[in-house]
């Protein structure tokens, strides 16, 4: 694979993990992030979302849920994704702190504000590198389901970018021929390190 890719969503537990599963699965150099202030997490009303900072060990998590009401976070899928997240990595991390992870070619988000943060953080960061990064907005529903979905056509939106010489060339010719196929409007721009 040529391209070095970061999959962001806001809590960096569901969609980005969904995809950032998947693509490493398929050999890809790929890590994720989140957005948000904190990692929440469903609780047991709208009201009472279980909140983390980020960096707290999926393990940690998955424990401390398990602890609280095993029987309805395994019914939510919550334990679940929990448990595949922790084979992944060992913790959420947050984009705005991730500098020195270096730079990514490729940044793929899955939710319009999750996308307007990314590249109001790109731009005001200094930019000695001079070296584009691609920003691409995938809208995907925050559930279980739609996060599978999102993570195959992540995955096959990715292998077209690698297909091509140079996606600098080719980008607008992809998301055309993308949102053609598949039915669905992305959001894209192009940013520097």
């Amino acid at each position: 694979m040529k391209f070095r890719y970061a999959m962001v969503c806001s809590s960096n537990q569901n969609r980005s993990m969904e995809a950032h599963y998947l693509l490493k699965r398929q050999g890809f150099d790929v890590s994720s992030y989140g957005t948000g202030a904190h990692v929440k997490l469903p609780g047991p009303s709208l009201r009472e979302p279980n909140v983390y900072d980020f960096g707290t060990p999926y393990k940690q998590m998955f424990d401390d849920l398990r602890r609280k009401d095993p029987e309805l976070y395994k019914r939510n899928g919550i334990l679940p994704m929990l448990k595949r997240n922790l084979g992944v990595k060992v913790a959420p991390q947050r984009w705005q702190d991730n500098a020195l992870d270096g730079s990514f070619d490729i940044v793929f988000t899955f939710e319009e504000k999750v996308f307007d943060m990314v590249v109001e953080d790109l731009n005001s960061r200094e930019q000695p590198l001079m070296k584009s990064v691609l920003v691409i907005n995938l809208e995907v529903k925050d559930n279980h389901e739609e996060a599978a979905v999102g993570a195959r056509l992540t995955l096959d939106l990715c292998q077209e970018i690698e297909a091509v010489e140079s996606w600098e060339e080719s980008i607008d010719d992809i998301i055309a021929s993308f949102e053609k196929q598949h039915r669905r409007k992305l959001l894209y721009s192009i940013s520097f390190y």
